[in-house]
């Protein structure tokens, strides 16, 4: 009789047990579950892990056979984690299956609803508070920088009007100054954004 290696992983609702059979065939693998023990035959290969450390529902028990191991998911009777497959004193909080009336917790955790998370989302965009273009200038775009400017050239004087119009016209929309004695004294240089090229259409 050889020998079958095996690991498992648990849930609080399952425990599944990987067995190492490569190439096993699935028309030769038979499992045998009962409420405290699994049985495991692929013609000389046998594994029978016996007594689990909690009760399984034998009914919703499930494998699968793969290339290189089988599979098998057994599914407790009572939630919780076992730490093992199997144990000579099964806990004693394992052996009985969980019923509403007895395992408030466990019930309590079950009917709680779900979350919506659309109205959640809606209700946490709607809380936030607006930012104004006082906290931060970048908000709104191009229609807030243009009364930025606006609200300057509103409050500026005839000079500083004088020197906004000439810097933007004679730069092409690339200076804006409000310093008349400065934008008098000349033609106002184009001066292009850092990477891009200055070209006149006709």
């Amino acid at each position: 009789m050889a020998s079958l290696r095996h690991e498992f992983y648990e849930t609080d609702e399952k425990l599944t047990i990987s067995i190492f059979d490569r190439g096993a065939d699935p028309a030769q693998v038979s499992l045998t579950f009962e409420p405290n023990k699994v049985s495991y035959a692929n013609g000389e290969k046998t594994l029978s892990l016996e007594p689990l450390k909690g009760r399984i529902d034998p009914e919703r028990c499930d494998f699968t056979v793969g290339k290189v191991k089988v599979e098998i998911r057994l599914v407790k009777m009572a939630q919780g984690r076992w730490g093992g497959i199997t144990g000579d004193a099964p806990d004693p909080l394992q052996t009985a299956p969980i019923e509403p009336t007895t395992s408030p917790a466990v019930a309590e955790a079950r009917a709680k609803p779900k979350k919506n998370w659309e109205e959640l989302t809606t209700k946490i965009l709607s809380s936030e508070k607006e930012v104004t273009t006082d906290e931060d200038p970048n908000v709104g775009g191009d229609s807030t920088v243009n009364s930025f400017f606006q609200k300057i050239f509103g409050d500026a004087d005839d000079d500083a009007k004088r020197a906004m119009m000439k810097s933007f016209q004679e730069s092409g929309g690339t200076t804006l100054s409000t310093n008349w004695e400065e934008v008098s004294k000349g033609t106002v240089e184009v001066k292009p954004p850092t990477g891009s090229e200055w070209k006149k259409w006709n």
